[in-house]
């Protein structure tokens, strides 16, 4: 990089013109070049022309061969030697040249001092050549050096990783698992308590697989330990005819048969259809049934005495797992035994615990809630439950399991004057049209449609057995006794055996079976709608819940003996818009009724009276030895 200073000042204080001599120069004037070679702006600067005085001082500073022949062309006045003309001329002549060279050296020194501004200007002004050069003489900024810096820190530390990184994965090898050990004290009380906890925190989502190939089945849905409920989807392809939907309360069972839905269970609708539910007997040597009888077994209201105090046989820690709720502990101990069940708690039968064919294997948390238990049932092969214990929603059992629960209370001074005055109010309504369903037994499932007559007090309805779907029984209900009359569909009035057509006006005059009221669900159930509301002694009543039958707000209201209990829905009108009875299945059989006009029935046929036989004598006729 080349550096001029020109710097000019009088010593008056005031600026003067510069000669282009060096002898006649000011001693201030001062011209440094620190370059060792020419300079670009320099060489670029026009050549004044040849008669131009100035032209051997503008280019003193050059080197090369331009200088050195300006250099040789200087006269010895001009290289600073005493001019010997000057010292034998007179003044005159010396008088006469020095007003010609102070005019040519202000001239040539007012170019130099343009010249020397210019060459500032354009020396500020930094070149792609002058950059590079000072790169490289002066070497880059702090800025720059950091960053260099710490980028080739960044690189080292990423190097350095990535080869431990490689290395760790070449001479990774998985800790040894803890091997099985007996159980402490504390895994103990934990297996103990397991039942306990279910019944604690009343319900968990379910999800099972049972069986292996063709039989397996899975289940989807909620198990209710404290109701000793069950409400599932049934698929995969074992499940046959119970594919669809599923609950269970203690022994009883129904379904919701539904051949076309897909093979993979989903979660059921919180709020189960009203409709096909129908009372299920599995066959035997089902798989489904020791699955159900394990789920709903798997609670009790104390813990296993006997698992505390001495583990079973074969009771051992397994492993240590992590899941999204928290480490398990995995436990292998046969199913407890002779332990009381949930359903057995509360009072309802059960059946027993099934017996494993192979060891059982518990996955606890902390807290003693079983999270997936996996073992090997008779009947069903390999079993694997997982239970969800966050999802813990408020089941609905269905009509046919005696609806959603509630809090029994006693009635109300409304309430009891509602339900003395029913008989009153039926009788005054005349009558009402009649939709039956009744399962009143595991492979008996009737629905019917009819009429009821309260001022006769007569009832006439088409009953279908949904195991018999092209046969009708025409029932007819009066004062004198009952009568039935078994028939085709078509001539019963038609309609499915879902929904059968109401019977035909008048009753087919032939094959009628006359006999007195009996004690079947059936009869009992159609007595009690007769009966216009006699709900036996008072007091005995109480209110179940609320609930909505037609659009209407209801009371259910209980009544009767434990082993035929009746349930009236009176809205608040004191209309009666469904009877229940409880039947010796342990289900639900119901009419619906809605007030209406209906036709007037003629009496029923009257049974034929046997002819009493003569009683046999013991006196010896005579002549009789």
């Amino acid at each position: 990089m080349r550096t001029r200073v020109v710097a000019l000042e009088a010593l008056t204080g005031r600026r003067e013109r510069p000669c282009s001599s060096p002898r006649c120069l000011p001693a201030r004037f001062i011209s440094v070049d620190t370059s060792p070679t020419p300079a670009p702006d320099t060489a670029r600067t026009a050549t004044p022309p040849p008669d131009d005085p100035g032209t051997a001082r503008s280019g003193r500073h050059r080197t090369g061969p331009g200088g050195s022949a300006s250099a040789a062309s200087r006269t010895p006045s001009d290289a600073g030697g005493r001019p010997t003309a000057g010292r034998t001329s007179g003044g005159a002549r010396r008088a006469t040249a020095g007003r010609k060279t102070d005019d040519t050296r202000r001239a040539v020194a007012e170019r130099s001092l343009a010249e020397s501004r210019a060459t500032i200007r354009r020396d500020d002004t930094p070149k792609p050549a002058d950059t590079t050069e000072a790169a490289d003489t002066t070497g880059p900024p702090s800025a720059g050096r950091r960053r260099r810096t710490v980028l080739l820190l960044l690189g080292l530390t990423a190097v350095t990783s990535a080869a431990a990184l490689v290395l760790g994965l070449l001479s990774w090898a998985p800790d040894p698992p803890e091997p099985a050990r007996p159980l402490t004290l504390g895994e103990r009380d934990r297996l103990a308590a397991v039942r306990v906890t279910n019944l604690r925190d009343l319900r968990a989502g379910v999800r099972v697989t049972a069986g292996t190939g063709a039989a397996r089945i899975e289940l989807v849905g909620w198990v209710d330990w404290s109701r000793s409920l069950l409400y599932l989807d049934v698929g995969g392809p074992g499940a046959g005819t119970e594919r669809g939907l599923l609950q269970k309360s203690g022994p009883v069972l129904v379904i919701r048969p539904d051949p076309a839905a897909v093979p993979t269970p989903a979660a059921p609708p919180l709020m189960p259809p009203t409709d096909r539910w129908r009372l299920h007997r599995l066959a035997p040597g089902s798989h489904l049934a020791p699955v159900l009888d394990l789920l709903l077994d798997l609670a009790a209201d104390r813990p296993d005495t006997t698992t505390r105090t001495a583990p079973p046989d074969g009771a051992r820690w397994i492993a240590r797992e992590t899941v999204p709720a928290g480490p398990l502990d995995v436990i292998q101990a046969p199913l407890p035994t002779g332990a009381p069940s949930a359903s057995t708690a509360i009072g309802t039968p059960s059946a027993a615990t099934p017996t494993p064919d192979g060891p059982t294997r518990y996955w606890l948390d902390q807290d003693a809630r079983l999270h997936k238990l996996v073992t090997r049932l008779p009947d069903a092969g390999p079993v694997t439950m997982i239970f969800n214990r966050a999802d813990r929603p408020t089941l609905r059992p269905v009509d046919a399991l005696g609806g959603r629960p509630g809090l029994s209370r006693a009635l109300t001074d409304a309430e009891q004057r509602r339900l003395d005055r029913l008989p009153a109010r039926l009788r005054a309504h005349g009558g009402a049209t009649v939709t039956l369903t009744a399962p009143t037994g595991t492979d008996t499932n009737l629905r019917g449609a009819g009429w009821l007559s309260w001022s006769a007090r007569t009832a006439y309805l088409a009953v279908a057995d949904l195991g018999v779907p092209d046969r009708r029984t025409l029932l007819r209900r009066d004062a004198a006794g009952l009568a039935r009359a078994d028939l085709p569909a078509a001539d019963a009035g038609g309609g499915t055996a879902e929904a059968p057509a109401r019977p035909p006006l008048p009753p087919p005059a032939g094959g009628w079976r006359v006999s007195r009221p009996g004690r079947d669900d059936l009869s009992v159930l159609v007595d009690a709608a007769i009966a216009a509301g006699s709900v036996g002694q008072r007091g005995t009543a109480v209110r179940v819940r609320e609930d909505v039958a037609a659009g209407r707000t209801v009371d259910v209201i209980e009544s009767g003996p434990a082993d035929a209990r009746l349930r009236y829905w009176l809205d608040r009108d004191g209309s009666l818009r469904r009877l229940e009875l409880r039947t010796d299945a342990g289900a639900w059989a119901y009419l619906d009724l809605q007030p209406a006009v209906v036709p007037r029935l003629a009496a029923n046929p009257r049974p034929t009276a046997p002819r009493p036989s003569a009683p046999r004598s013991s006196t010896p006729r005579p002549g009789a030895r």
